[in-house]
C-alpha cells in the first residue's frame, strides 16, 4: 500500500480556483482507476468504460465547500510520480485549468503525512471553522461514493475508516465536540448579528440546493425556531427534500414571488448559474426589504456584485472564515495530539500488515510445497507411522525456517523498509503478495444529510 494525496483548501487558494478544480470530482477518481471501475456496491448501473491509469490501485475524492482532496493508492513505490502525473492531468482535463495551474494549485503528500492530514481535515482542525461538524459526515461519504463506483481500494478504506475514528475521537475527548460549530451555524449567527432584532420564528427564508449543506441549514433552522422555509433546486430535488425535512418546495414560477417576499436567502446548491445583480433588483422591487444573502456554495449561487444593492447585505465563505471564533489553545492541543498519535498508529499498522500479507504469502507457498511432497510420500508407503513420522519431521523443520524470516520482516516493518521485504519475498520465491479484501463501510446517523453526492448539489 502506497499512499499519497493531492490536496487544494481555502487556506492556500481562493475559492473560485478550488471549485474550478473541483468540478468533475468524481471523474477524476472514476477514470484514473486500475483495475477499471466495479459495478456500484448498491447494485446500481455500472458506469461507463473509461481507460483506467496502469499506476493507480485505487482514488477517493474529497470535494466539500473550501476543499478539492484526491487521495490515492499507487501500485508501487516506484509508480507514485507517473500516477501523480496522469491524475493532475485528469484533474486538468475536468477542470479546464491549464495543466500548469493544476500543478501549483495542488499539495502533494506522502507517505505518513497522508493521514496525518486526512485526519486532521476529518476532525475539523483544517476546517475554516475549526472544529466544525459537517466534514467528518462528508469523509465518510467520500469513501462511500468511492466504494459504490469501485474505486475505493482496500488500503484507502482503512485509512478513511481511521479518518473517521479519529474524527469521533476528538469529538468525543475535546471541547471540539460539545462548541457545535460548523459553517452554517457560524453563517446564521453572523445573519443574526446583521439585524439585531432579527426574529428567526417569524423570518421568511428561502433556500437554494438540497445538498448537504441545505440538509444541516435546515436542521439549524429548525433549531431557532423558523418555519417558513421554502426550497429551490434547479435539479428538481425541491419536492422530495421538504417531504422528508419540512418546508416549501419551489418552482421556477414561484422562485420570483417566494424571493421577493424573503427575510434570507441561503444558497446552498453550487450550480452553473447565478443570481445577477439584475435580476434580484427587479424581483425585488422599487420599495425592498431589507434582505440578507448567505453564500455558502462554493462556485457561488449568487454574483457578488449582489451586495452593492440597497439594503442587501451578502456573507460568504469568506465571511464565515473570518467570524469564525478561536479555539482554545488546550483543545487545539489536545486534538492535535490525538490527531498525531491516530497517524502514527495507522502507519505502525500500515507497515505491520504489509509484511503480515507477505509472510502469510510465504506460509502458504512453502506449506504448499511440504503438503506436495507429503502426497508423494503417502502415495508411495500408504499412510503409515514411518511416514507420520516424516511429516512430523518436515512441519517442525518448516516453522524452523519461517521464523527468522517472520522475525526479520517485522524488524524491517519497522525502520519503515517493510516495500523492501515484501520485494524480496516475491522475487526469491516467485509469489504475488497481495492484501486481503477491506469490510466495506456503511453510512451511520451523522446528523448531516449525506444522500446527495455533491455537498452543495
Amino acid at each position: 500500500m502506497v499512499l499519497f494525496s493531492l490536496t487544494a483548501t481555502h487556506a492556500d487558494l481562493n475559492l473560485e480556483t478550488v471549485a474550478r478544480l473541483s468540478k468533475g470530482a468524481s471523474a477524476v477518481a472514476a477514470g484514473n482507476v486500475h483495475p477499471p471501475v466495479l459495478p456500484p456496491a448498491s447494485g446500481g448501473m455500472a458506469q461507463a468504460a473509461v481507460e483506467p491509469l496502469q499506476s493507480l490501485n485505487g482514488a477517493v475524492v474529497l470535494s466539500t465547500c473550501n476543499r478539492f482532496e484526491v487521495y490515492a493508492e499507487a501500485v508501487t513505490d516506484h509508480g507514485i510520480d507517473a500516477a501523480r502525473e496522469e491524475l493532475l492531468a485528469g484533474i486538468a482535463a475536468q477542470s479546464g485549468l491549464d495543466r500548469g495551474t493544476v500543478d501549483q494549485a495542488l499539495t502533494v503528500r506522502r507517505g505518513s503525512d497522508v493521514a496525518r492530514h486526512l485526519f486532521a481535515v476529518g476532525a475539523g482542525l483544517d476546517s475554516a471553522v475549526v472544529g466544525e461538524r459537517e466534514i467528518a459526515g462528508q469523509v465518510r461519504r467520500a469513501l462511500i461514493n468511492a466504494q459504490e463506483t469501485g474505486t475505493a481500494s482496500p488500503g484507502l478504506v482503512r485509512l478513511f475508516q481511521a479518518a473517521s475514528r479519529t474524527a469521533k475521537d476528538v469529538g468525543t475527548r475535546t471541547a471540539l465536540g460539545s462548541r457545535g460549530l460548523s459553517i452554517v451555524s457560524v453563517a446564521l449567527e453572523l445573519a443574526t448579528d446583521l439585524s439585531e432584532t432579527r426574529d428567526w420564528p417569524s423570518a421568511r427564508v428561502v433556500l437554494f440546493g438540497t445538498g448537504a449543506y441545505a440538509g444541516a441549514t435546515m436542521a439549524l433552522l429548525r433549531e431557532r425556531g423558523c418555519t417558513d422555509v421554502s426550497v429551490f433546486s434547479g435539479s428538481g430535488r425541491a419536492t422530495d427534500f421538504v417531504t422528508a425535512r419540512g418546508g416549501t418546495a419551489l418552482d421556477g414560477d414561484s422562485l420570483s414571488s417566494a424571493i421577493a417576499q424573503a427575510d434570507v436567502l441561503i444558497g446552498c446548491s453550487g450550480s452553473d448559474r447565478q443570481v445577477s445583480a439584475a435580476e434580484l433588483a427587479e424581483v425585488r422591487g422599487e420599495d425592498p426589504k431589507p434582505l440578507v444573502v448567505i453564500d455558502l456554495a462554493l462556485s457561488r449561487d449568487f454574483d457578488p456584485a449582489v451586495d452593492e444593492l440597497d439594503g442587501v447585505e451578502l456573507l460568504t465563505l469568506e465571511s464565515v472564515r473570518l467570524a469564525a471564533p478561536e479555539e482554545t489553545a488546550e483543545s487545539l492541543a489536545e486534538a492535535t495530539r490525538i490527531v498525531d498519535g491516530a497517524a502514527h498508529d495507522f502507519e505502525a499498522e500500515r507497515r505491520s500488515r504489509s509484511v503480515d500479507t507477505a509472510i502469510v504469502a510465504l506460509r502458504k507457498h512453502t506449506m504448499s510445497v511440504l503438503d506436495a511432497e507429503m502426497e508423494r510420500v503417502r502415495a508411495r508407503h500408504g499412510c503409515t507411522a514411518a511416514a507420520e513420522e516424516v511429516e512430523f519431521a518436515l512441519r517442525r523443520m518448516v516453522k524452523q525456517l519461517l521464523h527468522t524470516p517472520m522475525v526479520r520482516g517485522r524488524e524491517l516493518a519497522a525502520a519503515g523498509l517493510q516495500e523492501q521485504y515484501v520485494n524480496a519475498i516475491e522475487a526469491l520465491y516467485g509469489i504475488d503478495v497481495v492484501e486481503p479484501a477491506a469490510p466495506a463501510v456503511a453510512a451511520d446517523n451523522c446528523p448531516v444529510d449525506h444522500r446527495a453526492r455533491d455537498l452543495t448539489a
